[in-house]
């Protein structure tokens, strides 16, 4: 593996051409160009607030709540739906010259982690007009960025394989990440879920716990959360347990990718 990422870093210039141009047929012929990047997550945000917090009687600042978790998830489901087709789309170019195949997944995960970090000043900008001050603990959101950008190359190394020998595979993870929007906490708090249930088969099952352990994006979200507009650093226990969920599942998706990688060229 360490071979492969020596191998990647002499690819560098290519991988930063990919994401240029990713970014370039992003806002291609758009009116506003890269202001949406900043004005898609508004719009949303404005959404959420009116139906979920306006007609149930949020706490102030609601808006900055949300915003701070839509950000981290467009970033995660942009990246995941574009990645999955990355290797299938661009066929023609791996039949035709050799370069190291999860530069194609990578670039799109790396062009929406270019266009999350141009939407952060907007929120950052934002809360301050609120009166939500910024602490010393924002500082910490490289943390967050880090761990969330492991997750999700992990997640489409091992989609966008899976895509070359099953094309519908981007078909079911439109659904899926539908799913995994509504049990992610976005436009509530995991303090709103109750602390025991009975879903199905399962008697006294603790929802805000398991969401934690289930979901990685759950954690990952509510740190930003936390940095932004808590103000407080997330319990380092599900911080932790977080972080080496993320690596292993890059650890796993870079195993499982360059396992069938030889086959793309007869598949695609």
């Amino acid at each position: 593996m360490i071979n492969h990422f020596r191998e990647l870093w002499e690819y560098r210039e290519l991988i930063y051409n990919l994401v240029l141009r990713d970014l370039k047929v992003r806002y291609k012929n758009s009116l506003l160009g890269i202001l949406w990047s900043w004005l898609n997550p508004l719009l949303m945000m404005l959404v959420f607030t009116f139906v979920f917090g306006i007609m149930r009687g949020a706490t102030e600042g609601y808006h900055i709540l949300v915003l701070s978790a839509l950000l981290p998830w467009n970033y995660f489901a942009g990246a995941v739906m574009g990645g999955t087709t990355s290797i299938v789309h661009n066929g023609h170019l791996i039949k035709k010259v050799y370069f190291p195949r999860e530069i194609l997944p990578i670039s799109v995960v790396l062009s929406n982690l270019v266009n999350f970090l141009i939407s952060l000043p907007m929120l950052l900008l934002l809360a301050l007009i609120s009166g939500i001050p910024l602490t010393g603990w924002a500082l910490l959101l490289p943390l967050p960025i880090l761990i969330e950008t492991l997750f999700i190359i992990g997640v489409v190394l091992i989609l966008s394989t899976v895509e070359v020998f099953y094309r519908d595979t981007h078909m079911l993870m439109d659904v899926g990440i539908l799913a995994w929007f509504f049990m992610t906490p976005i436009f509530y708090t995991l303090n709103e879920l109750p602390q025991s249930a009975s879903i199905l088969w399962i008697e006294n099952f603790n929802p805000q716990v398991w969401l934690y352990r289930l979901n990685p994006m759950a954690s990952i979200i509510n740190t930003y959360q936390d940095l932004l507009y808590r103000q407080e650093l997330t319990a380092l226990d599900f911080l932790g347990r977080t972080a080496l969920t993320a690596v292993a599942i890059f650890l796993f998706g870079y195993w499982f990718f360059h396992r069938f990688s030889a086959r793309f060229g007869e598949e695609v």
